[in-house]
């Protein structure tokens, strides 16, 4: 029997391929508004919205605030004026319409459902996952949703994790454990809150951060590896 009992699973480039969706809608919103889409203008916008995500885990701006304006100062910076309120709420329809998978993620999911207490942990937008998730098949398999537009926290924050914690029953931080790609959040958040933390890291990024995840795995399937290897210390 594993040492972990609960897992908390990150969702976007975790279990469900973000990149992949993110780039559809984007084509998608551009095209309906007979905008035209240049690597240029993509990559800039990627760089504004990475720029907001990370003002948002350190609390400096509110979800609502990069939804509302990253299309608007993308287009500034081109000269033109757009909704970008309007842009924002088409694109988080056409990012809820996607859930395709991170490879092993439904096979995994489903074969821990019965092993493990699951939890979901993540920084998006609550109508968008609640959708993919249900859209997707996982939602049932997770005992429950915590996003973080509900808590009014964000990972990596401690009270976000306070606030999961206080609403998992009989929880206990020495048999948890984190799964997700982020280290800024996921990690960061997990070493915050004094849990056990797996870096999902498939595309071998290097970690040159001060975050130091206890775990790391290429492979989803190789979660069933490090958990069969971390047996119940007796006491």
């Amino acid at each position: 029997m594993s040492k972990y009992q609960t897992l908390l699973f990150d969702v976007d480039d975790t279990l469900l391929d973000f990149s992949a969706a993110e780039d559809e809608a984007l084509h998608r919103l551009f095209a309906e508004n007979n905008l035209e889409l240049t690597d240029e203008v993509e990559n800039r916008y990627r760089e504004i919205n990475t720029s907001l995500w990370s003002a948002f885990e350190e609390g400096k701006v509110s979800r609502e605030e990069i939804v509302d304006t990253r299309f608007g100062l993308l287009f500034k910076e081109y000269g033109k004026e757009v909704d970008g309120k309007l842009l924002g709420e088409r694109y988080q329809q056409l990012i809820a319409e996607n859930h395709d998978f991170i490879e092993d993620a439904p096979e995994l999911i489903n074969s821990l459902a019965s092993q493990y207490n699951l939890y979901i942990v993540t920084n998006g937008v609550t109508k968008t996952q609640y959708k993919r998730l249900k859209d997707c098949g996982l939602y049932p398999l997770f005992k429950n949703i915590f996003v973080s537009e509900d808590t009014g926290y964000q990972k990596p924050m401690k009270e976000y994790f306070d606030y999961v914690f206080s609403r998992i029953p009989t929880f206990d931080q020495h048999s948890t454990l984190i799964i997700g790609d982020s280290l800024s959040s996921d990690m960061k958040g997990g070493q915050n809150a004094g849990i056990d933390t797996c870096w999902f890291n498939p595309h071998h990024k290097v970690n040159n951060t001060s975050v130091k995840p206890m775990y790391e795995i290429e492979r989803l399937e190789d979660l069933h590896a490090l958990l069969k290897e971390q047996p119940i210390l007796s006491k």
